[in-house]
């Protein structure tokens, strides 16, 4: 495949956006992401084709698109048969895979190390890292995505989204991944990193209800932080210096793998871990997950018993 230019962005951006209430196309949508600016092509230059190879849950998107367009046409009369029905099953372009994607996560011993790196670089600097470390926190004990800490079209996250209900059990309502608004279980560790956030801002230990400060302030100005590029560098800053204390400590192992990891990273990990000890229906809901499947992946105990039930086969004197 060799994608036209145009055809190439240079970052991630939502394919449709809200406007007036309504779900309109996304004119800075491109189908294919590179890294490259588009100005450091060569004119005429032709796109990779091995780096544009449509991933499988994009084919089988297309097929799923195909295949509801005929059937259509199928039910209007206007075509006998569906066939993509028949391209499906016999296409050498979509793979059944029984395997399950691995959770992209860090070590326990990893997030130690990045944690750690938080609280020295806050002590250092509270002025600029103590937002930092409160960021960590938001993404490994409530499982945001990056797109929730900022301000977008959507909605804009205020201090004032902590809530306390009436049994005094606090919750942060927050509007997630397809305009869908959900309530994140707030734990004490998570209670106790808000009041050490908002005390190094020189607020009162816990919000009010009516109160409009940011979540995340900006830096130059008094208004929220809307680039989620700001979020990734601020948390980046964290993985380095992490990297380079465990390699300093004789970690060279995990720290290149903390090196591949990114920063939703730190959502998958905080799954992980709770769905060791959490109800998985609770854990659905706080991650905001539209089916209990997609929490299902998180879970490792059938893959170690497995493992270790296999483990032990003997091959000769059996």
């Amino acid at each position: 495949m060799q994608p036209p230019l145009a055809w190439i962005g240079t970052r991630q951006v939502p394919r449709f956006l809200l406007h007036e209430g309504l779900r309109v196309a996304n004119p800075a949508w491109r189908p294919f992401v590179t890294p490259v600016a588009k100005a450091d092509f060569p004119a005429g230059a032709q796109a990779d084709p091995k780096k544009y190879c449509p991933s499988q849950a994009a084919i089988k998107a297309s097929f799923t698109v195909l295949s509801s367009f005929y059937t259509y046409l199928v039910q209007e009369g206007r075509l006998a048969a569906n066939p993509v029905v028949m391209i499906r099953q016999k296409s050498r372009f979509v793979r059944k895979d029984q395997l399950k994607p691995p959770i992209r996560r860090i070590s326990t011993l990893q997030w130690d190390y990045v944690l750690e790196s938080a609280e020295q670089m806050a002590q250092a600097n509270p002025a600029e890292h103590e937002r930092t470390l409160f960021i960590l926190h938001c993404l490994f004990a409530m499982y945001l995505r990056i797109s929730e800490l900022v301000a977008d079209a959507r909605a804009t996250p205020l201090m004032s989204h902590f809530r306390k209900d009436q049994d005094g059990h606090w919750w942060f309502h927050v509007t997630g991944k397809g305009n869908k608004q959900r309530s994140v279980t707030v734990c004490d560790a998570m209670l106790n990193a808000l009041k050490r956030y908002r005390l190094a801002l020189g607020l009162s230990p816990l919000p009010a209800p009516t109160e409009q400060t940011p979540l995340i302030a900006s830096r130059r100005g008094q208004g929220p932080v809307t680039s989620t590029r700001h979020i990734r560098r601020l948390v980046q800053a964290c993985f380095d210096a992490a990297y380079q204390r465990m390699q300093a400590d004789g970690l060279a192992a995990d720290a290149l793998e903390l090196k591949a990891a990114t920063v939703h990273w730190l959502r998958h990990t905080g799954i992980s871990e709770d769905v060791k000890i959490r109800p998985r229906e609770h854990v659905r809901d706080d991650a905001g997950h539209a089916s209990m499947a997609t929490t299902d992946h998180y879970v490792e105990s059938d893959r170690r018993e497995r493992h270790a039930s296999g483990r032990r086969k003997r091959i000769k004197d059996f």
